[in-house]
């Protein structure tokens, strides 16, 4: 059986000379790993971190790897590919997500409001230097436990301030928190503890060093 759908890459695993291993999420199977080749000098533009992409996706009863092909770009995302900040930005969503949301787990409504999450990272202008602030509650929101900065205190040292300001503001006002690149980093460790305390999972982010550097 064949199945037409949209895939957000989290990430890829190159297998052999010609094929990947596309780590995606989806609305008809939530977190799931599929298998796709690739032509020899066709790049991997469209495999980038959170690309959104469309699929034919062929059913395997004998593998749990099912094949991807007929791949195309749902939308540009120039906004994103042109700016190093936001393509820093999108390598940590990535991997939070990546890192966070199990093979086979499929929570309710989690493609659309990645798809959203993407999309609006897109067409930011600027002020978006606490995007990744923002994306990390909304995250935690859409597994299903938002915090209170109650529910914060037990992980934020000296930070309780800064975080309520973000969790009391609404999404403009949350992009002008005025903070530093440390206290950034600082939070964004912080609402990872939280998240890993809820979903028990150590979330280890490589890519956060980078968000330290591009935003002081």
């Amino acid at each position: 059986m064949i199945h037409r759908t949209q895939l957000i890459i989290l990430n890829t695993t190159k297998v052999g000379e010609r094929s990947l291993v596309l780590h995606t999420l989806s609305d008809e199977w939530g977190r799931r790993s599929f298998l796709t080749s690739v032509r020899a000098g066709s790049g991997m533009a469209l495999f980038q971190p959170l690309s959104i992409v469309d699929a034919e996706v062929t059913e395997n009863p004998r593998s749990d790897l099912w094949r991807v092909h007929a791949l195309s770009a749902c939308h540009p995302l120039m906004g994103i590919r042109t700016s190093p900040e936001k393509n820093a930005i999108t390598l940590f969503m990535a991997e939070v997500l990546y890192r966070t949301v199990r093979e086979g787990t499929n929570e309710s409504d989690l493609f659309a409001w990645c798809e959203r999450a993407i999309l609006t990272l897109d067409a930011l202008e600027g002020d978006f230097a606490n995007y990744h602030l923002r994306f990390l509650l909304e995250f935690a929101a859409a597994l299903g436990f938002s915090p209170s900065p109650e529910d914060l205190m037990p992980f934020a040292g000296d930070h309780l301030a800064q975080l309520r300001a973000l969790l009391q503001a609404d999404f403009g006002a949350c992009m002008l928190v005025p903070l530093s690149g440390a206290t950034r980093t600082e939070i964004a460790r912080i609402l990872l503890k939280y998240l890993g305390y809820h979903t028990e999972t150590r979330i280890e982010v490589r890519s956060l060093r980078v968000l330290g550097e591009l935003f002081r």
